[in-house]
C-alpha cells in the first residue's frame, strides 16, 4: 500500500446507508458517491475500517481485532484502502489532482479519441422528473393495487384466449410487420412501450421513497435506449422492494401487451387494430425474450440478483468461473474468490459459462448490425472495435494471467495443454466425410396437371383412382364455342350455295373470287373451332393415379384457367427437388447417394442425385417450402410467387422407392458430399464474404 494512501481522509460528501444484512446475518452498509451516484456495498469489516479511517493499517487491524469479534490484519486493511482509492472515495493527493487535471484537459467530445472511448455507451440525461412523479403517483397508485392488478390479469387472459381462437389472422398480421409501413409502426410501438417501461421503474421507485435523479436516453453502440436512474434503490433494506423496482418495467410492458391483445381481439380491422397488434407484439416478444434475460445487464439481471439476494452476480460468477477454469485446466491451486458451497459453486460456474456463450453470440450479432448500419469503411472500423473490445479484450486479459503464471503449471500438464490445440488443429485440417442438408419436395417424376383450356363449364370430372392411358379425365363445354360452330357452319353452307349460283353466271367471275376467299376464311375458322372443341376433352397422357380431385368442382360449374381440377401421377417413379445453399452445392456430384425423410416422420428412403442446376433458383415453385406458408425457406413475396432470400440451387434426386402415400410431400434431404476440412470450408466462406463485401 502506498505510504501516503493511509493518510488520505475520506471525502466529506460521501454518504453511508445501512443495507439489508447478508445471507449469513452479518450487517452490511452502502457507500453512496453523490458525484457519480454510485453505490458500493461493504461488510462489517469494511465498516470498522471506515470508522477508524485514516490511520496506519497495522494499527487499524490491531484495534479491530481487539475490540470486535472480527479477524483483521494489515493486508486486509491495505486492500480496502486500495478499493477506496480506486473508486476515488478519498481526497485526492497532489499527484491525484494532477492526474485529474490532465484528464480534464484531454480531448473533448469533438475529438475522435473521445468517440472511440465513449461510443459504446453514452448517457444523455433529459429530465429530472422527481416532482412530476410525486404529483402523478396518486393517480397511478390504483393500478398497482390488488383489484387493479387482478383486472389487468383477467383482461390479459381473456385477450389471449380470444386471440387463440383467431390465431391464423393474428399470425398473418405479425408477418405484415416485415413491410416498410409495418416496421415504422413497430418502431413507434417500441418507443411507446419503452417509455411506459421506464415510467414503471420511476413510479415504483417513487412509491418506495427512492429518488429518481434523472431520466434520459442511453446510446448503446449508437443505438438509442431510454433509461431511468434508480441507482439509489440500493438504499432500501428490503430485497422485495428492490425486486419490485427492478421488475416494474417488465410488468408494465407485459400488462400493456395483455391489454393490447384484448383490444386487438375486440376491434374491427383498421389502423387502431393494427396499432394494438404492434403494441402486443412489442410487449410479448421484447419483454419476455430480451429484457427478462439474466445474461445481459437488463432488467432480468437485476431481478435475478434481487431474487437471489446476490449483488454483482455477473462479476462474482465470472470470478468463480475463472478460478474453476484455472484449477481444472491449468492445475493451479487457485482458491475461490469467496467461500461457497459445492452446489453454489457449480451453479455460479454454469451461469458464468452460459453468460459468456450468450454474450459472445449477442456481441457478434451487434458487431454485424453495426457493420450493416454504416457505410463500409466506418462499418468495418466499428465492427473491429466491437470485436476487440467485447470479445478479444476479455479473452486476452485471461490469457495474460496464464502467461504471467505459466511457471506454476506442472510439466506434464504443459505437454497436455500444448497437445490439445495441436490435435484440434489436425482434426480441423483433416478432410472428414460430411453431408449436405437441405429441404425439398418429393413428387412423381411424371405428372399431368389438369386445368380448363379456357373459361368453360364442367360436364364431367373422373373420380379419383387408377386410370389407363387415354382415359378421359375431364370434359368441358363452352356455349360461345358452340355458337361459333353453328354460325361458322351456316356461313360455310351459304357461301357454298352462292358459289354454285355464281358458276352459271358469266358476269360473276369477280364476285366468285371474293366469295371463294371468304369461304376459305370460314373453313379455317371451322377447323379452329373443331380444334378448340377437342381441347375440351382432356385425356390421360399415361397410365397412373388420378388424385387431388377438387370436390367443389361439379358438373355445371364454371372454372377458369387457373383452377386445378386434379393431377395425374405416375406412381412408379418419384423424384425430390431439393434446394441447396450456394456454398454447399459445389460439394455435390451427380450419382451421390442421399437419404430423404418426410416431414414429421422418422423413416428415411434411399435416393440418388441425378442433376444439379447451374443457375440459382429465381422463383420457388413449391409454396409448401416457403416460410410464409410454414416451410423452412425464407422468401420474399414477388407477385404470385416467392423469391428465396438466400442463393439456392435445385438438386434433383431420384427415390429408390415410391412414397407410401403417393402424393406430393415436403421433407429433409441428407446428401453425401465431398470430404473437406473445416479449416478449408471456413477459409472459403471468409474469402467469399471478403469478395462480396469488398466493393466500396
Amino acid at each position: 500500500m502506498d505510504a501516503a494512501l493511509d493518510r488520505l481522509p475520506l471525502r466529506e460528501d460521501l454518504r453511508l446507508h445501512e443495507a439489508a444484512p447478508d445471507k449469513d446475518g452479518a450487517p452490511a452498509w452502502s457507500i453512496q458517491d453523490p458525484v457519480t451516484n454510485r453505490f458500493f456495498r461493504i461488510g462489517w469489516l469494511e465498516f470498522e475500517c471506515l470508522v477508524r479511517w485514516p490511520g496506519d493499517p497495522e494499527a487499524i487491524a490491531k484495534d479491530i481485532a481487539e475490540n470486535t469479534p472480527l479477524f483483521a490484519d494489515r493486508e486486509l486493511v491495505e486492500d480496502f484502502g486500495h478499493f477506496l482509492a480506486q473508486h476515488q472515495l478519498v481526497r485526492p493527493s497532489a499527484q491525484g489532482v494532477a492526474r485529474l487535471a490532465a484528464k480534464a484537459g484531454g480531448p473533448g467530445w469533438l475529438h475522435w479519441r473521445w468517440w472511440l472511448h465513449h461510443y459504446l455507451f453514452i448517457r444523455i440525461p433529459l429530465v429530472r422528473p422527481e416532482r412530476w412523479l410525486a404529483a402523478v403517483l396518486p393517480f397511478v397508485r390504483p393500478l398497482c393495487s390488488g383489484p387493479g392488478v387482478a383486472a389487468i390479469v383477467l383482461a390479459s387472459l381473456l385477450g389471449i384466449v380470444m386471440v387463440a381462437r383467431q390465431w391464423d389472422t393474428f399470425a398473418h398480421g405479425v408477418m405484415d410487420i416485415l413491410s416498410p409501413s409495418g416496421i415504422l409502426g413497430f418502431m413507434i410501438a417500441l418507443a411507446v412501450s419503452k417509455t411506459l417501461h421506464e415510467l414503471g421503474h420511476a413510479f415504483v421507485a417513487t412509491r418506495y421513497g427512492v429518488r429518481v435523479a434523472h431520466m434520459g436516453v442511453a446510446l448503446v453502440v449508437l443505438w438509442p435506449m431510454l433509461y431511468t436512474d434508480t441507482s439509489e434503490s440500493w438504499k432500501l433494506r428490503s430485497p422485495r422492494q428492490r425486486l419490485a423496482i427492478s421488475s416494474a418495467g417488465i410488468l408494465v410492458e407485459v400488462a400493456l401487451a395483455g391489454l393490447s391483445t384484448l383490444a386487438w381481439a375486440l376491434l374491427d380491422d383498421g389502423p387502431l387494430r393494427q396499432a394494438m397488434l404492434y403494441l402486443a407484439t412489442t410487449g410479448w416478444v421484447l419483454s419476455l425474450a430480451l429484457n427478462a434475460s439474466p445474461f445481459m445487464r437488463f432488467d432480468g439481471y437485476f431481478i435475478a440478483s434481487d431474487l437471489l439476494d446476490y449483488p454483482n452476480l455477473h462479476e462474482r460468477s465470472g470470478a468463480m468461473a475463472r478460478a474453476w477454469l484455472r484449477r481444472t485446466l491449468l492445475g493451479w491451486d487457485e482458491p475461490d474468490p469467496e467461500p461457497v458451497t459445492v452446489r453454489q459453486r457449480r451453479a455460479l460456474v454454469g451461469f458464468a459459462v452460459f453468460t459468456w456463450i450468450y454474450r459472445l453470440v449477442v456481441f457478434l450479432g451487434i458487431a454485424v448490425a453495426v457493420y450493416l448500419m454504416f457505410f463500409k469503411v466506418l462499418g468495418i472500423f466499428l465492427f473491429a472495435v466491437e470485436v476487440i473490445w467485447f470479445i478479444v479484450r476479455p479473452f486476452w486479459s485471461e490469457i495474460a494471467v496464464w502467461r504471467k503464471r505459466w511457471s506454476e503449471v506442472r510439466p506434464g500438464r504443459r505437454f497436455v495443454l500444448w497437445m490439445l490445440p495441436a490435435v484440434a488443429l489436425v482434426a480441423l485440417a483433416v478432410p472428414w466425410p460430411t453431408k449436405v442438408e437441405a429441404s425439398g419436395v418429393a413428387r412423381a417424376e411424371r405428372q399431368q396437371l389438369v386445368f380448363a383450356p379456357f373459361a368453360a363449364r364442367v360436364t364431367r370430372v373422373a373420380p379419383g383412382g387408377t386410370v389407363a392411358q387415354g382415359a378421359s379425365l375431364a370434359q368441358f363445354e363452352a356455349p360461345d364455342l358452340s355458337a361459333r360452330e353453328v354460325r361458322t357452319d351456316a356461313l360455310v353452307r351459304a357461301l357454298e350455295q352462292r358459289l354454285t349460283g355464281l358458276v352459271a353466271d358469266e358476269r360473276g367471275m369477280e364476285q366468285q373470287k371474293a366469295a371463294t376467299g371468304r369461304l376459305q376464311e370460314q373453313l379455317a375458322e371451322a377447323e379452329a373451332v373443331v380444334e378448340e372443341t377437342g381441347r375440351l376433352q382432356i385425356a390421360a397422357d399415361f397410365a397412373g393415379q388420378w388424385a387431388d380431385v377438387d370436390p367443389a368442382v361439379q358438373p355445371g360449374t364454371w372454372v377458369g384457367t387457373k383452377t386445378q381440377l386434379g393431377v395425374l401421377l405416375d406412381p412408379s417413379s418419384w423424384v425430390v427437388d431439393a434446394y441447396v445453399e450456394q456454398r454447399e452445392v459445389e460439394r455435390i456430384e451427380p450419382g451421390a447417394q442421399a437419404r430423404f425423410r418426410l416431414h414429421q416422420q422418422w423413416n428415411t428412403m434411399d435416393a440418388t442425385v441425378v442433376s444439379i442446376d447451374t443457375t440459382r433458383t429465381a422463383r420457388l415453385p413449391h409454396a409448401m417450402l416457403a416460410a410464409r406458408y410454414g416451410g423452412p425457406i425464407a422468401t420474399q413475396p414477388d407477385g404470385q410467387s416467392s423469391t428465396p432470400v438466400e442463393a439456392l440451387y435445385r438438386v434433383r434426386l431420384r427415390l429408390a422407392q415410391p412414397l407410401p402415400q403417393a402424393r406430393e410431400a415436403r421433407g429433409h434431404v441428407s446428401i453425401e458430399a465431398q470430404s473437406q476440412s473445416l479449416v478449408l470450408r471456413t477459409l472459403k466462406r471468409l474469402a467469399a464474404v471478403a469478395v462480396r463485401e469488398s466493393g466500396f
